[in-house]
């Protein structure tokens, strides 16, 4: 096994050519880095050096030994910077799954800051249904996940409550109920829907009250993300019920939100594997998203 002192010692003469620079590069004395020399030359199993009138001159095995020496330095001062980067939590990676209108709101104002204080490190974020979302927590195939609450629990998942959230009837401009600031849902009856596709949370949430007050929905069109309901909803296809989080996409002026009676209530939560901490890099992404719905919360959009 070689020592790093003699292969820097090594290196350093082999660039710079003399005993003396080279012990001023590497923080040493002449003698030590003599004697390192000679060290490596007895454990490499090879001539690296010629004596000639007290010089010291490389043979061609020391040139080709010298690239690989090179490489070897250079990784390892990767490796340092990297572990030291590390340890002030400026690289890394992070895998984060969430349902679509994360993806498409909070969570890019989230990135966008994150990315001021740690642009070295890796984010990638995932959107996804919440089936695909609790079997990465399971698989730990991601750092975290945001989404409606469930039970993750038997995913293998904790639960962090963020906000607590009340959908909203997004309407066309012009519609006859645009006035009303809560509308009853059973005045939805005959409305033409514009809808999440089968197997979303908010669908499932929405089809169970609809079918305790006893009502049929005209479901027109079926999207997988929201932003799609909210563009089809603007261009006056149909109404729809949405997450609050949706309005920072809605345009007022083809658009209105209103409130229902009764309620459609969950929470937005962040679900992390369990048994598997948040590294301080995933911590501080943490702690800006909660940031970020703070905002949301200040806007009256979730509480």
């Amino acid at each position: 096994m070689y020592k790093v002192r003699e292969l820097q010692a090594f290196d350093a003469y082999m660039r710079l050519g003399s005993v003396k620079t080279a012990a001023d590069e590497i923080a040493s004395s002449q003698p030590l880095v003599s004697r390192m020399l000679q060290s490596l030359e007895l454990n490499i199993g090879f001539t690296l050096f010629l004596r000639k009138r007290n010089k010291l001159v490389p043979t061609p095995e020391a040139f080709r030994f010298h690239q690989m020496v090179s490489r070897q330095l250079l990784g390892l001062r990767m490796l340092q910077d990297e572990a030291i980067a590390i340890a002030k939590g400026q690289v890394g990676h992070i895998t984060i799954a969430a349902q679509p209108i994360f993806c498409d709101t909070f969570l890019l104002d989230a990135l966008s800051h994150f990315r001021e204080t740690n642009p070295d490190v890796s984010v990638k974020i995932i959107d996804v249904g919440m089936a695909e979302m609790l079997r990465m927590i399971s698989s730990h195939s991601c750092d975290m996940a945001f989404g409606i609450t469930l039970d993750p629990e038997a995913f293998g998942g904790s639960t962090l409550t963020l906000a607590h959230c009340e959908a909203r009837c997004i309407l066309p401009k012009g519609h006859v109920l645009g006035g009303a600031a809560e509308i009853p849902l059973p005045r939805l009856r005959k409305e033409r829907f514009i809808d999440l596709a089968e197997g979303s949370p908010l669908r499932h949430r929405i089809d169970n009250m609809m079918d305790t007050i006893n009502v049929q929905r005209d479901i027109v069109s079926e999207l997988r993300t929201l932003h799609g309901v909210l563009k089809l909803v603007e261009r006056g296809l149909g109404v729809a019920i949405v997450d609050p989080v949706a309005l920072k996409l809605m345009d007022p002026a083809k658009a209105s939100a209103h409130h229902l009676i009764p309620p459609i209530t969950w929470e937005i939560a962040q679900f992390t594997p369990k048994d598997r901490p948040l590294s301080r890099i995933g911590k501080a992404f943490s702690d800006i998203v909660v940031g970020e719905i703070d905002k949301l919360k200040a806007l009256g959009l979730v509480s």
